[in-house]
């Protein structure tokens, strides 16, 4: 084997980079011939039950339908002239077909046409990409829900538009994470109903070919390979793959937002949270005290491409009469590579939350960097049951400026001034500018989406 074609065994060199080997090997090209020719067998198998072809045929073509026996070169070159894969694998298989049993090569592909069989294998294709989503989801859920109960009454500065703004606490950040992939657990399971359906109309939608046997038929396709049989044959309604594409696309996103809230904590002057270290991870080549957020990159990396691929998927949805030119085609490439990039954000993502690093000595000095400051809202609206909420404002409002021209903590400053101590004593001040007192309904929140996970039934 040359240096070159080692180097094509292996796949694109950055595939484990924003990828892992289980989805990248559920979308090889390998696996993508062998779910087609799966489809094959099964609907030799299915022809047969029903008297359409002979028993007799059945076992030359089941044997035959094996991607390691098709000559991948000729495939290639085939799908240029022809326009898609089924049609020169249809001929490869015929051709294997025929060398053991000339009778039985006449029955291969009978009834169908081409789109049956490769969008057939695709749906194969996604019932595989939807199982390992979903362990992995409830792996990750499983991660954050632990994280979230382990930090629900831990305080951290909350940040708009990247200043801080007031104190939350981290089981609350993780407690969001975790909403937002309870629903896309919803979402999944939905889909997995509306998706996992054969293609099966033959050469216009209608399975003429099979005359009256074309119902049992199909049905005995679907329950061979374990998936259901929709009202209709779909080949120019591409709703259920635009909203694989649109859920993969809306993962990864939430993947992403995740990622980007990790790197942003890891920044070397905030230093709240760290990815799980490892051995050769993270480093620089030149820098040796770096510790990179290399799993983070990978994911927006994922997030970045994914809204791309999903425009594709969306604009191929306008496709023309019973067949497509062109929208169809377009799915090819862009579906797999959102299915590889959300199985490796998520895997990503599903590594990090169980062990990552929490700072809380950080947390907390980050939490005073303003000295106060971020507590005037709730001196103000004690204030404001005394004095009115305006005029309470504009009294803390005054102090802020003043802690902030002098040097001095906000505390300091209120201590001192007559028209705040007159109605909040000391202990009132400083129970009111500890930040542990002033998160709000964040506990209660962690609760809520701890017990929405906890509730939900895969």
């Amino acid at each position: 084997m040359s240096a070159d074609s080692k180097f094509e065994a292996t796949g694109r060199l950055t595939d484990l980079i924003c990828g892992t080997a289980s989805m990248n090997a559920v979308w090889s090209p390998q696996a993508t011939v062998q779910r087609m020719l799966d489809v094959e067998a099964a609907l030799a198998r299915a022809s047969a039950e029903h008297g359409v072809i002979p028993h007799d045929a059945v076992p030359a073509i089941v044997a035959a339908c094996d991607a390691s026996q098709i000559d991948a070169h000729a495939l290639m070159t085939g799908a240029a002239s022809g326009g898609n894969l089924a049609i020169p694998l249809v001929k490869l298989l015929t051709a294997n077909v025929r060398k053991v049993d000339t009778e039985a090569a006449k029955y291969v592909h009978w009834g169908a046409t081409s789109q049956d069989i490769i969008d057939t294998g695709l749906v194969l294709q996604l019932h595989a990409t939807f199982t390992q989503l979903e362990i992995d989801l409830r792996l990750t859920c499983d991660a954050l829900s632990m994280q979230a109960r382990a930090h629900r009454e831990t305080p951290m500065i909350g940040r708009t538009w990247l200043q801080q703004a007031l104190p939350i606490t981290l089981g609350l950040k993780f407690a969001q994470w975790l909403d937002a992939l309870t629903r896309h657990r919803e979402r999944l399971r939905a889909l997995r109903e509306r998706v996992l359906v054969i293609q099966f109309g033959g050469a216009a939608g209608t399975l003429a070919s099979l005359r009256d046997a074309a119902p049992a038929v199909a049905a005995s396709l679907a329950r061979d390979l374990d998936l259901a049989v929709p009202a209709l044959p779909w080949h120019t309604q591409r709703d259920r793959i635009a909203e694989t594409a649109g859920f993969l696309g809306m993962l990864t996103g939430t993947l992403g937002k995740i990622a980007r809230d990790i790197s942003l904590q890891m920044q070397t002057e905030i230093g709240e949270l760290a990815e799980p270290a490892g051995a050769g991870k993270g480093g620089s080549s030149t820098m040796p005290h770096k510790r990179n957020p290399v799993g983070c990159a990978a994911v927006l990396t994922a997030a970045t491409r994914a809204p791309g691929l999903v425009a594709t998927v969306f604009a191929g949805m306008v496709q023309e009469h019973e067949r497509a030119l062109g929208g169809w085609q377009a799915e090819w490439e862009a579906l797999p590579d959102l299915a590889r990039l959300t199985g490796g954000a998520l895997v990503q993502i599903r590594d990090m939350v169980g062990g990552l690093e929490v700072n809380t000595g950080r947390l907390a000095a980050n939490l005073d960097i303003t000295h106060g400051l971020i507590l005037g809202e709730a001196v103000m609206l004690a204030l404001g049951d005394a004095i009115g909420r305006l005029d309470a404002h504009h009294l803390v409002e005054q102090c802020s400026k003043r802690a902030i021209a002098e040097g001095r903590t906000l505390l300091d400053v209120l201590s001192a001034t007559p028209d705040v101590t007159r109605h909040l004593d000391a202990t009132q001040l400083e129970h009111l500018l500890d930040p542990a007192h002033y998160v709000g309904q964040a506990h209660a929140l962690v609760d809520a989406a701890l017990a929405l996970h906890e509730a939900f039934q895969p």
